[in-house]
Formats: structure tokens, sequence, C-alpha cells
């Protein structure tokens, strides 16, 4: 149901190691049998957006609509599958022209939306976070033909599966509390791309100009878009291919802006990965993508002078490369030092353009670490250099490199507001 990338205690940008899943449609609204007023607000113009801070918040007490959704989510949590399974059977069956918002197959959808309630149950009461949230997922859902007259029946269809898997709870304090829940959340998405309508398309259609097969499972695929396609530098894009229609998974910009409008984008194929087993071995110049909006905020701070510490593991590089260009075309000299970890020497298949770069630039610094053991030590060769407390840290690659990082960087005395990376809960278990 969602095409969310999110992680709520940093900012995040795609890895190109794992694509994630979108989906289609929009949030939720109550069913129509409850007392409540359950219509969805006319579309208006969206206010203004608030600045998108994920600095962590003061503890508060929650709000009794806050406690009330958060219980219904734990008594979900244990049958989320079946919630889910049921949740899509409703809306599939009541509302079949709603069907063809979503991907053929399911498999790798079915997931998202309780995520994404988690997500949204957990913050419902830091209201800067969770608008911020929603308003990216608002503008991310228009490339999937999403209107605002889809939501009441993809909500009535939610309060119906949660309201079966919870008859121990629920009541009607608690489907006002969802009902209450839902009025906000849904116009904040609704003016999020009402908004975004009036300055960006939908998606993007993109040509492939140039694909260059780096190792048997990694491919670097640069595309020329149809229409100028504005980002930063450490962003990422939705990609869905001819072969896989609504399915799209994310992929970060492996270059600055480009005086020629090109973007690169680098690609490795998983197991079972259906987008990027295409992009990397089938995908040939002259086919044509789609891309979805820019996203994402690993960018870098250009009003401060703070030296820039990156890990990159794996295709993970990509965004690292991106950072390292911005810092080079905006002629700043802060210090900027990379790590660059791989399993073998074979999977640093870029290490040639970041030396390259290093050589250019006397203010940068490229370190390969290669794992021998079997398991990503990264984070670990960070600690025998520094200090690093004058550094923004900057990390993107597999999961668990990307967990033992920050919790390394944290332990060095490096604030968890001056932290970026991926978003772990996206990375886990996607098949790319």
């Amino acid at each position: 149901m969602f095409e969310a990338r999110h992680t709520m205690d940093a900012p995040t940008t795609a890895s190109a190691d794992n694509g994630t899943s979108g989906g289609g449609g929009g949030w939720f609204t109550p069913q129509p049998e409850t007392s409540a007023d359950l219509r969805v607000p006319v579309q208006r113009p969206a206010q203004s957006e608030p600045p998108h801070s994920l600095a962590p918040v003061q503890a508060q007490t929650a709000s009794p609509d806050a406690v009330l959704i958060r219980r219904t989510m734990s008594e979900v949590a244990p049958v989320a599958d079946k919630v889910t399974s049921y949740f899509y059977a409703l809306l599939f069956v009541r509302h079949p022209d709603l069907r063809s918002l979503f991907p053929a197959a399911m498999d790798t959808q079915r997931d998202r939306l309780l995520k994404a309630l988690l997500t949204a149950a957990e913050h419902i009461d830091n209201t800067e976070v969770l608008v911020a949230y929603l308003q990216n997922l608002g503008r991310g859902h228009r490339k999937y033909g999403t209107r605002a007259e889809h939501y009441p029946a993809v909500g009535e269809c939610l309060i119906g599966a949660l309201s079966k898997y919870t008859t121990s709870i629920w009541d009607a304090e608690t489907e006002a509390a969802w009902v209450r829940a839902y009025t906000t959340i849904s116009q904040v998405m609704i003016d999020a791309a009402a908004a975004d309508e009036l300055r960006a398309p939908a998606w993007w259609f993109a040509e492939i100009v140039a694909h260059d097969l780096r190792t048997s499972d990694v491919a670097v695929v640069t595309v020329r878009t149809d229409q100028p396609y504005p980002f930063l530098a450490g962003q990422y894009a939705s990609v869905e291919t001819p072969w896989w229609p609504r399915i799209w998974r994310h992929y970060s910009f492996a270059s600055a802006p480009r005086s020629d409008g090109l973007l690169t984008f680098h690609v490795k194929a998983v197991p079972a990965g259906w987008v990027s087993n295409a992009l990397v071995h089938r995908a040939r110049p002259g086919d044509v993508v789609r891309l979805g909006p820019p996203t994402g905020s690993m960018t870098v701070d250009h009003t401060t002078d703070s030296g820039l510490l990156c890990l990159g593991g794996g295709t993970g590089i990509a965004p690292i490369k991106a950072l390292v260009e911005d810092v080079a075309e905006h002629g700043e000299r802060r210090r900027v030092e990379v790590f660059y970890g791989a399993r073998t020497d074979r999977d640093l298949y870029d290490i040639d353009t970041m030396l390259r770069l290093q050589q250019i630039h006397p203010w940068l610094s490229v370190r390969a670490v290669i794992d021998q053991q079997g398991h990503l030590q990264l984070p670990d060769a960070v600690r025998q250099y520094g200090p690093w407390h004058e550094f923004d840290a900057y990390l993107s690659g597999p999961p668990g490199m990307i967990r033992s990082g920050v919790d390394v960087l944290r332990n060095i005395g490096i604030p968890a507001e001056r932290i970026r990376h991926d978003s772990v809960e996206e990375l886990v278990g996607t098949g790319a």
C-alpha cells in the first residue's frame, strides 16, 4: 500500500545494494458504517511545509488518541500478515477499479502497509516528523495515479481489517481515534500531492544511454530524462522498468547534478530482485524507464565548514561519490574522508573513480576496507582514525553496516543529529 522511504532517527537516502519496493494507492479512511463523519476533506492548496528536522524530540505525554492507536498496532503486530492480506482482499473485492494501482504480484507489497502504520503510530504525537513523513508519501504516491477520491475506499478496508483482528480491544472510542487521526493524515498527504502537482510531473521518462556492467552483478546505468530533473547530490529516485509495471525500487544518484542533465545509478542485482536483475542483466541503451520524484535528505549542508566522514559499503559508494562531487563543485576545501568497504577486491568496482577524485582534490582521502572474515568491518576501521567530533557523518550500504556504523559513530562522539544514513527499515528483507 505504501511507497515509503523512511527512518525517523536520521535523514535518509536510498541504498544502491537494495532497492525498496513501492505499492500503489494512498493511506486509509474509516469504513462508512461508523457514526463518525468519514468524509475526506475537499482537496485544497497545501500549506507551507515545515522544516524536515529529524532530530530527536523531547519525551512528552502521549495523547489519548495516540494511546489507542498504539494499542491497536500492538494488538495486530503478531498477526500482521493476516491483517494485511485481509485488507488487500477487502480492497480488491469491494473496489476492483483500484487493483490497477498495484503491482500484478503482491508478494513484495504486503508488509509495506504495516511498516508505514507502525511508523505513523510511533510518531503520532511528533507533528514535525510525522507531517514531513506523510508529505513525502503523498508526493511519492502521485506516480501510481493515486487521487484524493481513492483515500476513502482504502480507509474503509483498512479500518475493516483492523477491527476484525482486534475484537478484544476495538470499541467506539478506538474507532473514533482512528477516524480523527486519519482525517488529519489523509489531508496532509492530499495537500502535499496537490502542491507538488503544481511544480513537478508525477514521473519522468528516462532513456538508458549507457549500460556499463562492472561486475557479474553490478551495472552502472546512465539515463537521459525527457524533461529537466532537479535533484541534490545524496538524494535518490524510485525507478520502474518496462518489464515489471508498477514495481518501483529506489536507487541513489551516483553523481552530483551534471550540466548535460544525465543521471547515473549503480545497481546491484540481488537474488529474486525483479527490478535490479532487469536493470543489470536485461536493460540496454535505448530502453526507457520511469523515474519518480527525487527525495531524501542525505545532502551536504553548505552553510557549515564541518568535515564529511563518509562510509560507503558495496554499491552504497554511489551517493558518497555524488557528495564528493558536490563539495568539489561548490569550491569548498573542507575535509572529506571516505571509507569504501567491500567483501572482496572485486567488489571495489568503483575504486578507480574514487582514487582519481582523490588525486584531483587534496582535501579528499579515500580508504578501501576489505572484509576478509565474511562480515563487513567497515565501521571498525573508522575507529582507527579520527578524531571525528568535528565531522558530519554519512553512511550508505547494507543494513548491517549501517546499524553497526551508527553505533560506532555515536560511541566516538558524533551526535545523532549529525549522522545521516539510509533507511535500515526499508532495506531489510527487500528484493530489488
